[in-house]
């Protein structure tokens, strides 16, 4: 007996921690709407993190939460800077890409445009981004706490961003 044409097999993932056994912790973070950033270093490396904040000030700072074994992490603190670009809703794909939820053959930076500066590659389409310097890094949770002086900021265009919330990606409604 086949099924009909676009019924779903499991109306839920089969694979999901069942409710009660969720961490209470991660839901809450699930449910603050993050922005979705792509961070890159010299080499090439990416890594997509949805964790960052800037601090007005001076100098003027970035924070952000990434994965201390992560290609990024390794290029990013052997070159000591990097660049963070605000990704837009046209980058869903790019950004499961350098989550790692996408297939990249060729690499990460094998598709799309890219421009090239002195921090990293930018995706050429990015409406912001910023070239940093590190200054710190140190365990936090379960991530690496990266603490980084702006020293370059670019903004073209004004595309609304990419939202992550409740493990998805989302969009500002006018």
């Amino acid at each position: 007996m086949n099924p009909e044409p676009g019924a779903q097999i499991h109306h839920t993932d089969p694979f999901a921690t069942p409710a009660g056994e969720r961490s209470p912790v991660r839901r809450l973070r699930g449910r603050l709407a993050a922005t979705v950033t792509l961070w890159t270093a010299p080499g090439p490396a990416g890594l997509t993190v949805s964790s960052t904040v800037v601090a007005e000030g001076q100098p003027d700072r970035l924070l952000g939460l990434v994965d201390e074994e992560s290609d990024f992490w390794a290029a990013a603190s052997a070159a000591g800077r990097f660049a963070v670009a605000a990704l837009h809703p046209g980058h869903r794909q790019l950004a499961d890409r350098f989550a790692g939820l996408f297939p990249a053959p060729g690499g990460l930076f094998a598709t799309g445009s890219w421009t090239s500066t002195e921090y990293g590659p930018v995706p050429a389409d990015a409406t912001a981004w910023a070239g940093c310097r590190l200054d710190s890094s140190r365990e936090y949770g379960w991530n690496l706490l990266v603490e980084a002086t702006i020293e370059a900021v670019e903004l073209v265009g004004d595309l609304p961003p990419l939202l992550h919330h409740r493990g998805r990606y989302r969009e500002l409604a006018n």
